[in-house]
């Protein structure tokens, strides 16, 4: 069995596809996520809606420490340059109760012409995460690349102006579709959080 099984028919067997990530271990969980193509994406972003409600916690636990980031290994559905992580961690002091803080790890080459493309997390509604990269982080933790607002460099044609939309799908994977200002795009991408978090 594979992770296209589950868009062999007409509709997404979201249910078993939800079943399936949380039954596999850390790395073929991963593995099997990034196997998603575009076009499986975008079907399972439209399928999502209302299947897991997703809050912050699914991206950094309640309990874990500030400052210490959680890695979701991801891939997107743009022609190059798919494979990425976004690093989150809960924030230390009062900024930390409604938010996370964040950037994108794409790969030496591309983080240098473009940037980190930092940004901040928000429950934007009961079912629904939004990464906002309109905002970026006052701190960032150690190790963590120099903030830069996401106008500097080419992250002004990549993260400025964005919100990605994340719906749930499993324990560990989420759903995302980008929205640049006002307008919906058509790029869409998975998450698979480190499952020894």
């Amino acid at each position: 069995m594979s992770v296209h099984d589950f868009f062999s028919t007409g509709a997404v067997d979201l249910k078993g596809l939800s079943k399936y990530f949380d039954g596999l271990n850390n790395e073929t969980r991963i593995k099997e996520a990034r196997e998603l193509t575009g076009k499986e994406q975008a079907r399972l972003f439209d399928a999502a809606e209302g299947f897991k409600p997703v809050t912050l916690n699914d991206f950094v636990p309640k309990d874990y420490p500030a400052m210490k980031q959680v890695i979701h290994f991801g891939r997107n559905s743009m022609p190059m340059f798919t494979i990425f992580e976004k690093r989150f961690c809960r924030p230390d002091g009062k900024e930390g109760a409604d938010r996370l803080w964040g950037y994108n790890q794409s790969g030496t080459i591309i983080n240098t012409f473009v940037g980190p493309g930092y940004f901040v997390a928000k429950q934007d509604s009961a079912k629904e995460v939004v990464i906002d990269y309109w905002e970026v982080p006052p701190r960032k933790p150690e190790g963590w690349p120099e903030i830069l607002p996401n106008s500097a460099k080419l992250s002004r044609v990549v993260f400025y102006h964005m919100k990605d939309y994340m719906r749930g799908v499993s324990t560990h994977v989420s759903i995302g579709r980008a929205k640049r200002g006002d307008k919906i795009t058509n790029n869409w991408f998975v998450l698979c959080r480190h499952g020894n978090i």
